[in-house]
């Protein structure tokens, strides 16, 4: 069983603007519509499609499932199966054994920087980039899900 331990938090977008970036990666995703126990993304990075089962979030946990599939696939379920989805440029900065992925939201969501980081286990302690800001972990508004329903622009 695949289990995603991650930890979220706002960038500060002066610091943000300043920093020297990676490439960044276009990705598109979208929801299929499941229960409160599953969420069930389909999305398309770069050219990569992939489709994602995951958990109820249990603290900073919840257990996930991704399989990578044909981007063709991907575009068809996202036409087919989604209503809503969101639009970000995804930027990744490696940090010792961990990475972090920032993501600068487009569309509805315009304005949005939001950094995430995956870790081996909710009590492991990691060195956090001059430009973030405060932690939205436990934050629902800013889980991707959400913002696909109820855009940052809106609140």
């Amino acid at each position: 069983m695949g289990v995603e331990i991650e930890r979220k938090f706002l960038v500060d977008q002066q610091g943000w603007q300043q920093a020297e970036k990676p490439e960044g990666v276009y990705y598109r995703q979208g929801y299929i519509p499941s229960d409160d126990n599953c969420t069930v993304r389909v999305r398309i990075a770069g050219t990569h499609g992939y489709i994602t089962l995951k958990g109820k979030t249990k603290g900073i946990s919840r257990t996930e499932y991704e399989y990578e599939i044909p981007v063709t696939d991907a575009e068809a379920m996202l036409k087919e199966f989604t209503q809503n989805g969101t639009e970000k440029i995804r930027y990744k900065f490696p940090a010792g054994n961990r990475v972090w992925e920032v993501d600068e939201f487009l569309g509805p969501n315009k304005g949005l920087v939001v950094a995430e980081i995956e870790l081996g286990s909710e009590d492991e302690t990691f060195d956090k980039p001059k430009w973030l800001r405060g932690e939205v972990t436990d934050d629902r508004r800013y889980a991707n899900s959400n913002l696909a329903i109820h855009s940052f622009l809106q609140w």
